[in-house]
């Protein structure tokens, strides 16, 4: 048995009192029960002891909240763009004020290291709606001339909010992800349900709080917590619902685009899975490189939808690569969330332990081998997993093929660069991908080349609002984030006069 990280820290006495009052959702201004009275517990997945009781919500809350949305459209649609503009960027402040407690809830709810929350989540979500809030100015139409001969035309378009919008995000990053749903809904115009994941549903809970706090009128923004099977299912159905965007597996994604097509065709954004390459040429700077595609997989326990979990280098720096990488994993300091010493905190829950261990035991008995980690017991409660990495892999086991969601690389050499990318290709995802060279011209050839939504060159994972994420193939449908992801949440309709 191994022992871990497991320092406590003092919870601030406001964010204490917050988890031990009784949490609600919150439809159309008010903070409710589910109608069945039905709940369930958020666990911590550092102890597995439940933070939390929230509302198990079904059809019926989902149907109050579409009809407390569509009242809420009519009020947020009143206020002028600026005013718009004013309560996100409020927003944004508030978050920034309330950074501490928010990352505290994040960690404990989703296990992550604090300092990560601190450094990442809380920053990057307020900079969202900050960001976000310069486009509620800034959405227009266009004019256009029309080649007609028999008369005078003057012919333009409107960019109108698409109504009422609802997302659903995953349980990785809850506050980043519900940013990406929320503040481009909002300033867009639209009003907006948000469904968080069953297992994190604590942060956009607070983060509603704050959003009433900044002035975002009721019904304009709901968060109901539930069950995907349940909340989420009757959100993919709802009629009433005219745009839907959704963070999560592929598998899920698809039961939501059948869903929204089966019932009223609701626009739909999708940020599916990955299986992301990290692909280092011989000429590369390896002692960057090294610490950076180890960070690609290790980081947030791999618990990433863009992770970068296949690792292909050119042979001759192959054993120095993975020696490198080694010995990056071996020095992460495994632990609870709440200790600041934590750089992988545990899974998010049982199953996910279950899942991860599966497909490494898969792999061995594919042929893959262990080059570092595997199966470790450790002394504590909790879902933990050391970072792990799998060579001798072939691209027909499932290890190579499909995403694991975990701290597990699977590592293969290649010996000729003009054969990387159909090798870097060969998935059915489309997330992202990472190039390390020195050789620019080469870099910029197989970015193009790369179907991913991202390509870092000679970096990882680098987001910015003012940058569109998603991906190509199995990986989505649409743009997140940027003006692509404001135009999401918007129809265009043309307008056209003789004069």
């Amino acid at each position: 048995m191994t022992s871990i990280l497991n320092q406590p820290i003092d919870i601030e006495r406001p964010l204490r009192e917050w988890l031990d009052s009784p949490r609600r959702m919150l439809v159309g201004g008010e903070w409710v029960n589910a109608r069945s009275g039905k709940t369930f517990a958020s666990e911590d997945p550092g102890t597995t002891e439940a933070l939390a009781h929230v509302p198990a919500a079904d059809a019926a809350d989902v149907d109050d909240a579409v009809q407390a949305a569509t009242l809420g459209a009519k009020k947020w649609q009143s206020f002028a763009p600026a005013q718009r503009a004013n309560v996100l960027w409020k927003a944004g402040e508030l978050i920034h004020q309330h950074s501490e407690e928010l990352a505290q809830l994040e960690s404990l709810d989703t296990g992550k290291g604090i300092s990560a929350a601190r450094a990442i989540d809380v920053p990057f979500t307020a900079e969202n709606f900050k960001y976000l809030a310069g486009w509620a100015t800034k959405l227009s139409g266009e004019t256009f001339g029309i080649s007609l001969s028999d008369a005078d035309w003057h012919a333009y378009t409107l960019r109108e909010p698409a109504g009422v919008a609802a997302g659903i995000i995953p349980w990785n990053y809850p506050l980043a992800q519900a940013s990406f749903k929320i503040a481009p809904a909002l300033a867009a115009g639209c009003s907006i349900i948000l469904k968080p994941a069953e297992q994190t549903p604590l942060s956009a809970l607070r983060l509603g709080e704050l959003l009433m706090e900044a002035g975002v009128p009721a019904g304009a923004i709901n968060i109901v917590t539930g069950f995907g099977d349940s909340a989420g299912a009757a959100i993919a159905r709802h009629a009433g619902i005219n745009k839907i965007s959704f963070t999560g597996s592929t598998e899920v994604g698809k039961l939501i685009l059948k869903a929204a097509a089966e019932s009223n065709l609701k626009r739909v954004t999708l940020e599916l899975g990955g299986k992301s390459p990290t692909i280092i040429f011989a000429d590369a700077d390896i002692d960057a490189a090294i610490p950076v595609a180890a960070e690609a997989i290790f980081g947030n326990s791999g618990q990433i939808c863009n992770a970068g979990s296949r690792l292909y280098v050119e042979r001759p720096v192959l054993e120095r690569v993975l020696q490198g990488v080694k010995q990056y994993a071996a020095a992460l300091r495994i632990g609870y969330g709440l200790d600041p010493r934590t750089q992988v905190g545990p899974l998010m829950s049982k199953a996910q332990l279950e899942r991860v261990r599966g497909y490494v035991q898969g792999g061995i008995g594919d042929g893959a081998s262990v080059y570092h980690g595997g199966f470790v017991d450790f002394d504590v409660p909790g879902y933990y997993f050391t970072p792990t990495i799998l060579t001798n892999t072939a691209p027909t086991m499932a290890v190579v093929r499909e995403e694991i969601f975990g701290p597990v690389l699977v590592a293969e050499a290649f010996d000729d660069p003009d054969e990387i990318e159909p090798i870097a290709n060969n998935t059915t995802y489309g997330l992202a991908a990472t190039i390390f060279t020195s050789n620019l011209a080469r870099a910029h050839r197989l970015a193009g080349r790369l179907k991913a939504g991202a390509v870092w060159i000679n970096c990882f994972g680098v987001f910015d609002p003012n940058l569109p994420f998603g991906g190509y193939k199995q990986s989505g449908i649409g743009r997140e984030m940027a003006r692509l992801g404001v135009e999401a949440f918007t129809e265009v309709k043309s307008v056209t006069i003789k004069l």
